[in-house]
């Protein structure tokens, strides 16, 4: 099934006197349990079409539909609403907050999102989304203490906790060495297929691709 689609999306600036064209007419669909990776050189538009995918920014001109309807017309209150409850978001930091424990970081996703959970089904719930990245022993623990594949762990389990529809990955394992990028590919592969998430993946690692379901290569603001 089509969760999104990317409908001539364009997005420009005016640079000085000089008019600056990032996307030139993007076209694109995303599916079901899928994990679409977008890959190019830096400034070929991969990490701006997710954000405006995301809500996180407007485009220039286009259309983005999901689930049939035109966020591109939706004003920011909408998109904040639909950014908390169906979207997840895994960036190359994790972005934990320092002072929380890992099963604190989880709560206050939860809340964030205003699913309606009593206390003590919010911590089975975050005992179950721990349990699936393999991070429930470490529930007790803050951020400071954990390695730096656990804690892109523990902000997968915090991009999932409240069961998004989408989940957008910005270089996910860019500040990972090897192994452990593979283990939290695998965990994004994994999580995608078993609760039927759309992932849109921006990725500048090629080792990471045989993970993706399609590849995408962008340059210049245009898909290739």
């Amino acid at each position: 099934m089509t969760t999104f689609i990317v409908e001539a999306v364009t997005k420009s600036f005016t640079n000085g006197e000089v008019d600056e064209h990032i996307l030139k007419g993007i076209n694109l669909s995303l599916h079901e349990g899928e994990i679409t990776a977008l890959v190019g050189a830096s400034g070929s538009g991969k990490s701006t079409i997710l954000t405006i995918a995301a809500g996180l920014q407007r485009a220039s001109g286009g259309r983005i539909i999901f689930e049939g309807k035109n966020m591109t017309e939706m004003r920011q209150e909408e998109l904040r609403r639909i950014r908390a409850s169906e979207f997840g978001f895994v960036f190359q930091s994790s972005h934990l907050v320092p002072f929380l424990t890992v099963e604190e970081q989880l709560i206050l996703m939860l809340e964030v999102s205003e699913t309606k959970m009593r206390k003590r089904e919010q911590k089975k719930e975050v005992q179950k989304i721990l349990q699936m990245v393999g991070m429930d022993h470490r529930k007790t623990a803050y951020p400071a203490s954990l390695s730096g594949g656990e804690r892109q762990r523990v902000a997968i389990a915090r991009a999932i906790i409240h069961k998004p529809k989408v989940l957008f990955a910005d270089e996910p394992t860019a500040s990972l060495d090897s192994k452990r990028s593979k283990d939290v590919m695998e965990l994004i592969r994994d999580l995608t297929k078993s609760l039927n998430i759309t992932t849109l993946m921006v990725t500048h690692d090629e080792e990471m691709l045989p993970f993706a379901d399609r590849i995408i290569t962008m340059k210049d603001g245009l898909i290739l």
